[in-house]
C-alpha cells in the first residue's frame, strides 16, 4: 500500500478532474475509489473495493445520515402532496413581492434554521425555490445563498450541532474558559473569520450589491431570456419533477403557512430539546405533519403509506453519493492522507502564522476529501498542544481548524451539504459548487488575511 507520499492525493485528484470534465459527481466519486483502492490494494483493488463498500455501509454517520435524509424526504414529500409548500409559497406574496426580498427571505430562513446545516441545507431550498422561480432567480443563485448561509451560521451560533461538537474537541484537548470547552467556545465566536465573511457575503449577494459572476452571471442570463431557473445539465424526467414539484397551483382557497409551519417548528423544538439530535426532532415532526394533514383531509392513510415510499425512494441518488463520499473518505484514511498533510505543512507552522496556515490547510483538505467534523478530530488534537508551545492561543488556533471545516462543508463537491442543498433546489452539486466558488473563495481570501492579523496581534 502507497502511504505518505504526493499519491495520497490521487484519488481526490481524480474525483475532481472527471466530475468536471464529465459534469457528474457519481462517476468522479466511483473513478476516485477505483483509483484509490488501486493505490491501497494493487492487484488486489477489487476485494479493497469490496472492504470499502462494507465499511462506508457500517460507519455510523452514515447511518445517521441516511436517517435524517429518509425522515426528510418523508416530510418534504407530505408536504407536497398536502400542499403545504405550495400554500406557504402563496403567503409569502403578501410581504415577498420581488427578486431582491425572495432572495432575503432565503437568507433570513437559513440563519433561522441555525441548527444543523442538513436541517437549513433541505428544508429551505425546498421552501424557497417556488417563490424564487417567481422572479426568475436560478436556482443555483438561491443554492449559493443557502450554502453561503448553512455551515457559517451552525459555527457561529453557539447552540447548534456543530458548536455542541466543537466545544467537546476544545474541551478533550484541555482547552477550556472557565473549566469547560463551551466557554473557549463562545471565547473564540469572534475568530471564527470565515463564518462571519461567509454570512455578510450572502447577505450582501442576497441584497443585489455584489455582482454575479462565473456560472452565477451565465445562470441568471439564461433565466432572464428563457424563464427557465434550473441548469441545463438536468435530464428532462430530472426537469420535469423539478417543474411539477415547485408548481404553485391557485385553487382558491385561503393559504394555511401554518401547514408547513407547524412541522417546522416542532422539528426545531425536539432537536432542541432532545438535546440537539436532529434525528427525532425530524421523525417528530413527520408525526406531527401526518396528524395536521388527516384531520384537515389534506391526505388519506393510502397518501400517507405512499407519500413516505415516493420520499425514500426520491432520496435514491442522494443515497448512493453518501456511500461513495465515506467510501473516498476511507481510502484518504488508509493512505495517510491527513498525515501527509500535516507532515508537509508542519515546518512552516511557526509562530504568528500558525493560525493562518492552520485554516489553509484545513480548508483545502475540507474542500479536497469532504471531511469536516473528522477533520476536526483529527487535525485539533495535533492543532492545540503546537499553539500552546509555540505560545499561539489555542482558541485563536481552533477557531482557525472551525473555520476550515465551514469552507469545506460550503464549497466541497461531495460533501454532504452540497448533496443535500442540491437536492433541496434541484440541480446537481457540480452547477452548486461552481456558482459558490467565487464567493466563498472571496471569504476564504478574508479570512486568511484575517488569520495573518490576528495571529501578529495575538502572537506572545
Amino acid at each position: 500500500m502507497i502511504e505518505n507520499t504526493w499519491l495520497a492525493l490521487l484519488p481526490v485528484i481524480t474525483v475532481l478532474v472527471v466530475s468536471v470534465t464529465t459534469k457528474r459527481a457519481l462517476l468522479g466519486l466511483l473513478a476516485g475509489t477505483v483509483v484509490g483502492s488501486i493505490l491501497v490494494g494493487g492487484w488486489g483493488f477489487f476485494d479493497t473495493m469490496v472492504t470499502t463498500v462494507g465499511t462506508s455501509l457500517s460507519n455510523e454517520t452514515v447511518h445517521w445520515l441516511v436517517m435524517v435524509v429518509v425522515l426528510f424526504g418523508i416530510l418534504i414529500a407530505y408536504f407536497n402532496i398536502s400542499g403545504a409548500v405550495s400554500d406557504f409559497a402563496r403567503w409569502t406574496e403578501r410581504f415577498v413581492n420581488t427578486r431582491r426580498k425572495s432572495l432575503v427571505m432565503t437568507w433570513l430562513l437559513t440563519i433561522a434554521l441555525f441548527i444543523d446545516d442538513y436541517l437549513n441545507s433541505l428544508t429551505v431550498g425546498t421552501s424557497m425555490k417556488a417563490v424564487t422561480d417567481r422572479y426568475k432567480v436560478p436556482r443555483t443563485m438561491v443554492g449559493t445563498i443557502v450554502k453561503m448561509t448553512a455551515a457559517p451560521i451552525a459555527v457561529i451560533i453557539p447552540f447548534s450541532t456543530w458548536a455542541i461538537f466543537f466545544s467537546a474537541l476544545l474541551e478533550q484537548d484541555g482547552v477550556t474558559v472557565n473549566g469547560s470547552g463551551f466557554g473557549a467556545y463562545l471565547s473564540g465566536l469572534p475568530y471564527v473569520f470565515f463564518g462571519w465573511f461567509a454570512l455578510i457575503i450572502g447577505l450582501l449577494l442576497a441584497l443585489g450589491v455584489l455582482p454575479l459572476v462565473g456560472p452565477l452571471k451565465k445562470a441568471q442570463q439564461r433565466a432572464n431570456e428563457t424563464g427557465d431557473t434550473l441548469p441545463d445539465d438536468l435530464t428532462e424526467e430530472e426537469r420535469e419533477f423539478e417543474l411539477a414539484a415547485s408548481k404553485v397551483p391557485d385553487d382558491g382557497r385561503k393559504p394555511l403557512p401554518f401547514n408547513f409551519l407547524i412541522p417546522i417548528i416542532t422539528l426545531i423544538t425536539v432537536t432542541i430539546l432532545t438535546e440537539v439530535d436532529i434525528v427525532k426532532g425530524s421523525a417528530a415532526a413527520v408525526v406531527v405533519a401526518i396528524i395536521l394533514f388527516l384531520v384537515q383531509k389534506r391526505m388519506t392513510f393510502k397518501q400517507v403509506a405512499e407519500g413516505a415510499f415516493e420520499g425514500i425512494m426520491s432520496m435514491g441518488y442522494v443515497f448512493v453519493l453518501f456511500v461513495l463520499a465515506f467510501m473516498v473518505q476511507q481510502i484518504n484514511i488508509d493512505l495517510k492522507l491527513a498525515d501527509w498533510v500535516i507532515g508537509v505543512t508542519e515546518p512552516v507552522m511557526s509562530g504568528a502564522l500558525l493560525p493562518a496556515i492552520v485554516f489553509l490547510v484545513c480548508g483545502v483538505y475540507a474542500y479536497a476529501t469532504g471531511a469536516f467534523w473528522d477533520l476536526a478530530a483529527v487535525i485539533t488534537p495535533v492543532v492545540l498542544p503546537l499553539a500552546i508551545a509555540m505560545g499561539v492561543d489555542p482558541v485563536l488556533a481552533g477557531t482557525a481548524v472551525f473555520s476550515g471545516a465551514a469552507l469545506g462543508s460550503t464549497t466541497c463537491l461531495y460533501g454532504d451539504g452540497i448533496i443535500l442543498a442540491s437536492k433541496s433546489v434541484g440541480v446537481r452539486p457540480l452547477s452548486l459548487m461552481t456558482s459558490i466558488l467565487p464567493y466563498a473563495g472571496a471569504a476564504a481570501v478574508l479570512s486568511f488575511i484575517a488569520y495573518l492579523i490576528a495571529g501578529f496581534a495575538m502572537f506572545n
